[in-house]
């Protein structure tokens, strides 16, 4: 097979691959099939397939029937195994092909299929990454990187000033001397970065399958985030009637108990952004998850005057989703929407189940801001 037939070939499995993962983004997204697949650039997505059946035949040696001491007509044993229990299955075996994509292909699809606009940045990181421009001049170098019109004015500035330029035969040939190449620098150039910042509830009323929506859901975040910025800082806060910074592993396992306080997760989530995230400098964006039971109406009240106050004008988005837990949800979606009702800054979405995931991702991502 040439080489071009292959990539041929390997192109149109790509193809057939993305959409397959399109036309059943919903279902992996619902399954959370990629949680736990993802290496650092890489996700490896499950693709159900029918492989046809192929005899495999194995080495001479190897023995088995119609091999070995015998006469024509001797019965073949049964061999030692066990008589089996149950019926015989009626449907045919689903294969598995794994298939390998980066998160940037699956951050393409993700915004293909949910009509994702890009997001334009509000703001920009001042300590830079280092890029290499070749915008210098040096004596030496690879031909390469020889610079003809420089090298061609400083042999003909020698010779004009050797006296050696003849106007009526005006030939000008470069000796080594006269070379130039082109040099790079390091300049440091502008990124705009971001940083999300997860906050959830973990009191009683939270348990694993909540958590677990939480996860499914900030892993398509990251995915659609991690490709319309530089680099991505994640910080992680949970709260019960206080709140706290936490690692990754922990923002996902704890448990606690006692009551619900949200406005201790806006006060540290505040605080985080003004000790380290300048919004002049910083792309903002805070996620907070509960089941929307909250302390009482006080609270909720000091939550709307923080985001007014304090949050809103800092961040380009924030967004709120209220998973609903074995005890039902509470008011504080509703509340949200009472009080903060027509400021696009505010995104609310309910995720009672795994298959609400794929709308509140739409939802949360869906402004380009």
């Amino acid at each position: 097979m040439s080489m071009k037939r292959a990539e041929r070939d390997l192109s149109r499995f790509r193809e057939i691959v993305r959409g397959r993962i399109k036309k059943d983004l919903r279902k992996y997204m619902s399954q959370g099939e990629l949680i736990g697949r993802q290496g650092k650039r890489y996700v490896s997505i499950p693709i159900p397939q029918i492989d046809i059946p192929q005899f495999r035949y194995g080495a001479k040696q190897g023995g088995g029937v119609g091999q070995g001491d015998g006469d024509v007509g001797d019965p073949i044993a049964q061999g030692d195994g066990q008589q089996g229990t149950g019926q015989a299955g009626a449907e045919p075996g689903q294969h598995i092909l794994e298939v390998d994509i980066t998160i940037e292909e699956l951050a393409q699809i993700l915004g293909e299929e949910l009509q994702l606009p890009n997001i334009q940045p509000k703001g920009k990181k001042n300590l830079i990454s280092e890029k290499d421009k070749y915008s210098g001049i040096r004596r030496t170098g690879p031909n390469s990187l020889r610079h003809f019109k420089r090298t061609y004015r400083e042999a003909l500035r020698r010779q004009i000033a050797a006296g050696e330029y003849d106007l009526d035969d005006p030939v000008v040939v470069p000796i080594p001397e006269d070379m130039r190449y082109r040099s790079w620098k390091e300049t440091l150039m502008p990124e705009s970065n971001a940083v999300i910042i997860y906050m959830m509830d973990v009191s009683g009323s939270m348990g694993a399958e909540q958590k677990e929506l939480v996860r499914m859901t900030a892993f398509w975040i990251e995915t659609w985030l991690r490709s319309q910025y530089k680099s991505i800082e994640i910080r992680y806060i949970v709260h019960d009637a206080a709140a706290k910074e936490v690692d990754q592993q922990t923002f996902y396992h704890i448990r606690e108990g006692g009551g619900t306080k949200i406005s201790s997760a806006y006060k540290l989530c505040n605080r985080l952004i003004d000790e380290r995230y300048p919004a002049t400098e910083w792309n903002i964006y805070p996620f907070h998850f509960s089941d929307g039971d909250n302390w009482g109406g006080g609270d909720t009240r000091e939550c709307v005057e923080l985001l007014k106050r304090e949050l809103l004008p800092k961040v380009n988005l924030f967004c709120y989703g209220q998973v609903r837990s074995l005890y039902g949800s509470g008011r504080f979606a509703h509340d949200l929407e009472e009080y903060l009702r027509g400021d696009d800054r505010v995104v609310i979405a309910e995720i009672a189940d795994r298959d609400d995931i794929y709308d509140a991702i739409r939802a949360f991502l869906g402004k380009g801001r």
